[in-house]
């Protein structure tokens, strides 16, 4: 059995992706348990998408942040209840506190215990490249975005820290998942 926590912030780029793909390989794997932890404002982001509905539709264990402390995670990262902490999509904003040490929301609090205890944590930044990029709408539209220098900066130092390893795309978000379940 793989036990992940996954952390959803309040990013909305690739997160109908991220949602089809993360139900999908839970149908099609019994060894996978996924807890599902989301910020304030991925409620609003997850609502918007209409996803909420998929979400509770497949998983038991859906808890929305109250505090940087609660719902548990911290604790449960630190004490080895998790295999992995997957933080999929994040927003620049969670990114950059997590770079430069603020912990004062659920998933960057739980990013910085897990760190100190070493548990894989994978994060998903779609603000990873100094590029344009094209965002989907709820409603199908699409968006054009330019990534700030300084969010591709914080990124990089993501990819420095201890025990966090930066997904660069949706297919690496699968890719990791399927090595936890497959014991590669």
């Amino acid at each position: 059995m793989v036990k992940i926590a996954w952390g959803i912030t309040g990013c909305g780029d690739k997160i109908e992706e991220i949602v089809d793909m993360i139900v999908e390989l839970k149908n099609e794997y019994e060894d996978l348990d996924v807890d599902i932890y989301y910020s304030k404002s991925a409620e609003m982001v997850l609502n918007w998408y209409k996803l909420m509905g998929k979400l509770k539709d497949t998983f038991y264990n859906i808890r929305k942040e109250v505090n940087s402390n609660a719902p548990f995670l911290p604790g449960m990262l630190q004490t080895g209840k998790y295999d992995l902490f997957l933080v999929a999509p994040v927003t620049a904003n969670s990114v950059a506190k997590i770079a430069h040490g603020v912990a004062d929301t659920l998933i960057t609090n739980s990013v910085a215990q897990g760190a100190k205890a070493m548990v894989p944590t994978y994060i998903y930044p779609p603000d990873n490249k100094k590029e344009e990029i094209e965002t989907i709408l709820p409603g199908g539209k699409t968006l054009k975005l330019y990534i700030r220098d300084t969010d591709v900066e914080n990124v990089n130092i993501l990819k420095k820290m201890q025990s966090i390893t930066i997904l660069e795309n949706v297919d690496d978000i699968r890719d990791v998942l399927l090595k936890h379940i497959k014991g590669d």
